[in-house]
């Protein structure tokens, strides 16, 4: 049975864990808030010495960042001065390119209003061999292809027609050893023939003794014997010696797919310049 002391020390202790509990709340509430003061302030204290600190580093950080896009930008200059240089190089060939073919065409008295019939063929079977050079292309009478014309790639001269069937020709390769077309050489317009000898490079022959020809000069069509219009370009002169002087074509033999062929409704003199087998029967 309970006392009433024992009642009131029960009742008094219940009251007093009450208040410890509520005043411990209090404090830690308090401690709380102190500490925060206390941390703020010391970190407001010691922020410009953290800033003192960071700024060598932020300087380092920042100079080396400087430091790699100077260099990226020195290569990136570099890059666009060699474009620019190789821009400029390409404008004063292009513009001699345009000055030398008015001038050829002065001199041929060509006019540029001459324009072929062209007709784009594509190159179906190369009948390249020991001794024959000449390939195969989709394109025949019924496409308005005659005997004779003129064959040439993006570049330069090919070969020209030699057989015409319904639905397909053989074309020949100056590079045959049966080509011979006949050709000017360099500005001073020396007369020659370039022969092919089966080989990529063909030969010039019948050069005056006379002729100064040197390495890099234009050859081209001269139009004699009716073969070929004046002024088709050809090649560049890539060899000489006492015994031979080779043309380096323009035309890239391994790499010929298309051919555009062009009439431009001259006389043909096929056994001038070209000594043909005559095979026949292209259909």
């Amino acid at each position: 049975m309970t006392t009433p002391v024992q009642a009131w020390l029960q009742g008094s202790a219940y009251a007093v864990l009450l208040v410890f509990a509520i005043t411990l709340i209090i404090l830690a509430k308090t401690e709380n808030i102190a500490i925060e003061r206390v941390r703020t302030a010391a970190v407001d204290s010691v922020t410009p010495l953290l800033e003192m600190a960071n700024r060598p580093v932020v300087v380092i950080s920042d100079t080396i960042e400087t430091a790699q896009n100077y260099v990226a930008l020195k290569s990136e200059n570099e890059e666009l001065r060699r474009q620019n240089e190789n821009l400029r190089r390409w404008q004063i060939t292009a513009a001699k390119l345009q000055g030398e073919n008015a001038s050829l065409r002065g001199m041929l008295n060509l006019s540029s209003e001459v324009k072929p019939n062209v007709t784009t063929a594509r190159v179906i079977a190369d009948q390249g061999g020991a001794f024959v050079r000449s390939v195969i292309v989709n394109v025949g009478s019924l496409d308005g292809i005659t005997k004779g014309q003129a064959a040439l790639t993006g570049l330069g001269l090919a070969g020209r027609v030699a057989e015409v069937g319904r639905h397909s020709a053989r074309v020949v390769l100056i590079s045959d050893i049966s080509s011979r077309v006949p050709v000017f050489v360099g500005s001073e317009r020396y007369r020659a023939v370039m022969v092919g000898d089966n080989s990529p490079s063909p030969s010039l022959l019948y050069l005056d003794q006379d002729a100064a020809v040197k390495l890099g000069d234009i050859v081209y069509t001269s139009g004699q014997g009716g073969g070929f219009v004046p002024g088709l370009p050809v090649g560049v002169v890539h060899s000489l010696s006492e015994t031979s002087l080779k043309i380096r074509p323009y035309t890239d033999w391994s790499d010929i797919e298309f051919l555009r062929l062009e009439d431009y409704a001259v006389s043909q003199n096929l056994d001038v310049l070209y000594s043909d087998s005559g095979a026949e029967g292209l259909q």
